[in-house]
């Protein structure tokens, strides 16, 4: 078991501590997704082309700012597997669905399915590895989310147009909300961490001049 002060402890909170002051890449995600799954919901009309070329632009983002995370983890030798992981099967699906934009409606509905279940499952392994209070529930709660979008597409692969429109958007708004609450803990949780720095700092300086 790890307490706070040994080494595997110790760098779980630094990851935390990074993860918090990155909040803003969470919020990121999180509008862009509600912005894109409200889209597919209200204008479910749209063509198979313009519904795959929003997924593609949807995950390509998606996929970008959870790369930009994991590598400002690995600049301070923090690892972040499987964000990184789930930024490049994202960016790898919104790939496939730009230079093949002209799928059938299955195909993309098992485009769709194998990148929920496996961003999905991603998220969940990255929300494991934080701690409570850094809104770990959240991001384990999107993931599971997602994955069940995934396998609802998956199982049931004649759905028409119109529901595979309104599968992605759904899909998109829930990881969204999920993902601005995570936002939410975490920048919560960074104002935390910087007004304990600060009363830390405060209780040392006092000493620091006496035995000065």
């Amino acid at each position: 078991m790890a307490t706070a002060f040994s080494p595997k402890g110790m760098h779980q909170r630094a990851r935390e501590a990074l993860l918090a002051s990155n909040w803003w890449a969470a919020a990121i995600r999180g509008v862009i997704a509600i912005l894109i799954g409200s889209f597919a919901i209200l204008a479910p009309a749209v063509t198979l082309i313009a519904l795959v070329m929003i997924f593609a632009a949807y995950s390509l983002v998606d996929g970008v700012f959870a790369i930009v995370l994991a590598i400002r983890g690995a600049r301070k030798h923090e690892r972040w597997g499987w964000l990184a992981f789930n930024g490049v099967v994202s960016i790898i699906a919104a790939t496939v669905a730009i230079l093949f934009p002209g799928p059938t409606i299955v195909a993309f509905a098992i485009l769709f399915a194998v990148w929920a279940i496996v961003t999905g499952s991603a998220s969940v392994a990255a929300g494991l590895s934080l701690g409570k209070s850094h809104g770990r529930w959240w991001l384990i709660a999107g993931g599971v989310i997602t994955m069940l979008f995934g396998v609802w597409a998956i199982f049931d692969l004649g759905l028409g147009m119109l529901a595979l429109s309104y599968l992605f958007g759904f899909q998109a708004l829930f990881a969204g909300f999920t993902l601005l609450a995570l936002a939410y803990h975490l920048r919560e949780r960074k104002a935390e961490e910087a007004a304990d720095s600060t009363a830390n700092f405060d209780a040392k300086a006092p000493r620091e001049a006496h035995h000065g």
